[in-house]
Order: structure tokens, then sequence, then C-alpha cells
């Protein structure tokens, strides 16, 4: 951790030439510390630009939009899609937002299960025949 030297300039007066203020002295120890100072700062901010990519990434949202069909009667549903993600995952902690566009129909809760790291199933539990749903994932990397 950088510690700062707070610099004094040498103050002599003029008519007398005494000191008046001793000046901080420029040494190898000072000018070495302002070293230490700058290169703690630039490994600093390469820290903080990889920490800055790595949530870049985490909040990166994939969007599709999907249609889903059940051919049941209710209360029986055969909604059952599964949606290949377009970017691999790194964990399957990703979350996945479900926005019902279009719907002929209850489409009741839209379900998402069976989390992989390159896609996962999404259904809904309610009577519509139809239902177009967009996704949103976010995280996972």
């Amino acid at each position: 951790m950088y510690n700062a030297t707070y610099w004094l300039d040498r103050v002599v007066d003029e008519e007398t030439e005494e000191v008046i203020q001793e000046g901080t002295d420029q040494s190898a120890g000072h000018f070495n510390n302002m070293e230490e100072g700058i290169s703690d700062a630039h490994l600093a901010t390469a820290i903080l630009l990889i920490s800055a990519s790595l949530s870049a990434d985490q909040v990166a949202t994939e969007e599709q939009t999907i249609t889903l069909e059940n051919s049941e009667s209710f209360p029986f549903n055969n909604s059952v899609e599964t949606v290949a993600l377009n970017t691999a995952r790194n964990f399957t902690d990703y979350t996945v937002e479900a926005e019902v566009l279009e719907h002929d129909g209850n489409v009741g809760d839209v379900k998402i299960f069976s989390r992989l790291l390159n896609g996962f199933k999404v259904a809904y539990d309610g009577s519509a025949k139809t239902a177009t749903i967009k996704l949103r994932i976010k995280g996972g990397m």
C-alpha cells in the first residue's frame, strides 16, 4: 500500500540566507516510494479492468422468443420445449426471465427446468393451445 510523502519546499530568507524551513529530502527512499505507488495504481487498475470484464459477461443478456404448443386437454399439458443457448455457460446458475407475448387461452405459470450449460427446458402449466414467450437469459459465465 502506498504511503504518501508530503513534500516540503526548502525556504531560505533572501537577506540573511537563514534556512526557515528544511525541504523534504530528495533521496532514493522518497523516489522509490513514488515508484511503488505508481506501480500499485497500475496493478489496481488492471484488477478493476479484469473485474469489470467479468461483470459485463454476468450481466450480458441473451434473448430468445419461442412458441410453445399444447395439444392436450386441460389438466394435461405437453408444452415442453428444449431451448438451446446461443452462448454456452460455465455454470448452471444463470437466470431465465419469461415474458408471455401472445397466447391462445390461459397460460398459467411458465416453468424453467433441467438447466444445463448449453440449454434448458421450458413449459407452461395452463390450458392455452399456444403461447409465444420471450426469454431473457443472464449470468452463468
